[in-house]
C-alpha cells in the first residue's frame, strides 16, 4: 500500500520565491472529503490527476495515498460533481538540502494562507529547514486541502 509521509508548515514572508526551482498552477475539487477518505481531483498546469488518501494515523503526518494520471478533459468533466467549492493556489518548488518543499500560495476564499509541505521516507527523517518556514502543523486537520474546502481560511 502506497505511503505518503509528510510535514507540514506555515510559511513567514515570501523569500522562499526566489528560491523557487518550480512553479504550477493547480485547481482541484473533491468528490470525498470524509474524514476516513478523500478523493480528490486536481488539474496541474496541463495534467491531471485522480487522487484517494486514507485517514492519517495518529501523528497526522502518515496516510495511505493512491495517484493516477487522467486525462485533463476528464477531471474537467469531475470537476462539475465534485462537492461544493475548489482549491486554487500555485505551488512553488523549493530545494533545501536533499529535499524539495513545496510551498502552496492559495487563492479565493484561502487568500493569505501559505503552507509548505515536505515529504519524507520516514516520520523521523531529518530535513534541512528554510528559514522561512514557520510554525509547524502537521497532523492539524484544519490545513488539509479538503478541511480548505469545507471551512476556508477567511472564516477563521
Amino acid at each position: 500500500m502506497p505511503l505518503e509521509i509528510e510535514r507540514k508548515f506555515l510559511v513567514s514572508g515570501d523569500a522562499y520565491k526566489q528560491d523557487a526551482v518550480k512553479q504550477v498552477h493547480i485547481v482541484q475539487g473533491y468528490l470525498s472529503t470524509v474524514p476516513e477518505r478523500t478523493v480528490r481531483v486536481r488539474i496541474k498546469d496541463d495534467t491531471a490527476y485522480l487522487t484517494i488518501k486514507g485517514k492519517a494515523n495518529a501523528s497526522g503526518a502518515t496516510r495511505y495515498e493512491w495517484e493516477k494520471e487522467i486525462p485533463v478533459a476528464d477531471a474537467q468533466d469531475l470537476l462539475k460533481l465534485c462537492e461544493n467549492g475548489f482549491i486554487d493556489k500555485t505551488r512553488f518548488l523549493v530545494k533545501s538540502g536533499k529535499h524539495t518543499f513545496e510551498v502552496d500560495e492559495f487563492y479565493g476564499d484561502n487568500e493569505g494562507l501559505v503552507v509548505a509541505e515536505v515529504e519524507l521516507d520516514s516520520e523521523d527523517e531529518t530535513f534541512t529547514k528554510p528559514s522561512w518556514l514557520a510554525e509547524e502543523v502537521t497532523g492539524q486537520s484544519k490545513y488539509y486541502n479538503a478541511m480548505l474546502m469545507v471551512c476556508p481560511y477567511k472564516n477563521w
